[in-house]
């Protein structure tokens, strides 16, 4: 067996290591105590609800942040996000042309008892069935370019690709790539998305619609038994709310804290918070297939319209967040200074000439159109509304519940829409996902964005070439081109800033604001 080329594919190749992107440090996160921590619940509070934990319909990182401790990936990133390392698979090969990967996995693997098995074994047929229905499936197509999924023995799996794709391990570590059972998948049907079933640290065990879902202590997990007995995950839309159940006890873990709450949390000797450079931005998508944003004078006098600074600090008055101006985060090494600057040369405020723009465009008297948001996206959109009334733009926002703006979004139903993008250092997962042609349809992309030299240059990114430093440049060309398009209003740089009880033992804020909660790095308890 060949070495698993863990960091000569890996750092060399992929390149993941955050420290290449300069300001992408991480902090250490979590209070890592000599205090004995086991047993109790552990409550975490997510700042949206959720629409299914189903891996191939999850469209949020409130959904996955639970299902990371339903199911298991094949490979998963350590808690700073600078390495993949094994997980059900135990080693793997790679063939010198990059588009066979062979894994070993581990033997000693158990589902959670459900109604249709009774906790058996896990095998490569299990990954084989899981991987070709999120290939199949996925909502978001979280795995692409394979060719055939071969289970050489229970114990190994040989996954051929149509052409080397150099972020393939990365998108193994999707939680929608888990490990499910067939029987349990197919025995429930529709309503697995609400009874999932895991090879996790914790088993599912109840859901109460908008307001909780309850995991329970997988006592027979294969890493490291859980210290929790059980973890609750509560939906706290309102930030100010969260902020004061935590500080009132009634939570142990605020997720998302940003306002008031960054200086209440810090002067709590209760409490600590947790901060790291994020893999998150925010930003607000034009639909360009239809309405007045299709044409790209509008797009550009809604750009020169924009305040930035303004909105960053009036959403973020506590430092939270940076302007933004790619659809990148500044963390990933994909990022480009050159774009950036090209960006800036041609963004606002400049409202006369947005004004003169408009006029060009058929829209002298502006128009009225509407935008879609979750709550927690309210601030920005009510003062991008603000923005530009002053060119004549009349907007009304229409706050929803996740699900609804998951499914308007994705069917490109949005005039107008802001939401936020977290996910791995490669830029691959931020540029494929939101701007390939080939996601239209999926949440990703609900603006129906196309263009052909983009999505020829997002494939070469992946499939000529693994070495970093040369996909970058290939990304840069996408990027000069998607900047002169405008698709996005690009608006904020996210922190990912966490409020921790001081009880809470070992737990980590990861860049890309996922939650883990056992892993080989980090078995989260709470203190005696």
């Amino acid at each position: 067996m060949k070495s698993r080329l863990l960091k000569t594919v890996l750092l060399g190749s992929l390149g993941l290591l955050l420290a290449a992107c300069g300001s992408g440090k991480t902090e250490e996160s979590g209070k890592e105590t000599n205090q004995a921590s086991s047993g109790g619940e552990l409550r975490i509070a997510l700042s949206s609800g959720i629409a299914t934990l189903d891996p191939i319909s999850y469209t949020a990182v409130y959904e996955s942040n639970i299902m990371r401790s339903v199911f298991d990936t094949l490979v998963t990133y350590n808690k700073d996000l600078s390495e993949i390392v094994p997980n059900l698979a135990t080693e793997w090969e790679i063939s010198d042309d990059l588009k066979t990967y062979t894994f070993k996995l581990r033997d000693d693997v158990h589902f959670h008892e459900g109604e249709f098995q009774d906790g058996r074994l896990m095998t490569a047929e299990d990954v084989k069935y899981s991987l070709e229905r999120s290939l199949n499936e996925s909502a978001m197509n979280r795995l692409r370019n394979i060719k055939e999924i071969t289970v050489v023995s229970d114990t190994e799996i040989k996954i051929e690709l149509e052409t080397p794709y150099a972020a393939f391990l990365a998108m193994l570590t999707d939680a929608g790539n888990s490990i499910v059972p067939k029987e349990e998948v197919e025995g429930m049907g529709d309503e697995f998305s609400r009874h999932p079933v895991g090879t996790g640290p914790y088993a599912f065990a109840e859901w109460m619609t908008d307001d909780f879902v309850r995991l329970e202590k997988n006592a027979d997990y294969w890493q490291a038994e859980p210290k929790l007995d059980s973890v609750k995950f509560t939906f706290i839309t309102d930030g100010n709310m969260m902020g004061n159940a935590l500080q009132s006890g009634d939570i142990d873990v605020a997720t998302d804290i940003k306002g008031q709450n960054v200086e209440l949390i810090e002067n709590n000797s209760e409490l600590s918070l947790e901060k790291s450079d994020g893999l998150s931005i925010g930003y607000l998508a034009f639909n360009m297939k239809e309405g007045p944003t299709k044409d790209l004078k509008v797009r550009q006098a809604m750009n020169l319209a924009l305040n930035r600074t303004e909105l960053v600090e009036g959403v973020y008055k506590y430092g939270e967040a940076k302007e933004a101006y790619l659809p990148l985060p500044q963390a990933s090494w994909g990022y480009s200074k050159e774009v950036e600057k090209q960006v800036k040369d041609a963004s606002g405020p400049n409202l006369e000439e947005a004004k003169k723009l408009l006029a060009e465009a058929g829209y002298a008297d502006g128009f009225d159109i509407d935008i879609y948001v979750a709550e927690s996206r309210v601030p920005a959109a009510t003062i991008f509304q603000a923005q530009m009334e002053k060119i004549g733009i009349n907007i009304s926002i229409k706050s929803v519940e996740w699900g609804t703006f998951s499914d308007t979004v994705s069917k490109g139903k949005a005039p107008l829409y802001i939401m936020g993008w977290s996910w791995y250092p490669d830029p691959d997962f931020f540029l494929y996902q939101m701007l390939d042609s080939k996601q239209i349809g999926a949440l990703g992309n609900g603006g129906g964005y196309t263009n052909p030299e983009v999505d020829k240059l997002l494939a070469q990114a992946t499939s000529e070439t693994s070495d970093q430093e040369a996909r970058a440049k290939i990304y840069e060309e996408a990027l000069a081109l998607i900047a002169a398009d405008l698709p996005h209003l690009d608006l904020y740089d996210q922190d990912i800033i966490v409020g921790l009880s001081n009880k809470v033992d070992g737990f980590n804020v990861r860049p890309d604001g996922t939650i883990v909660l056992v892993s080989a790095d980090t078995n989260v308890g709470l203190a005696e």
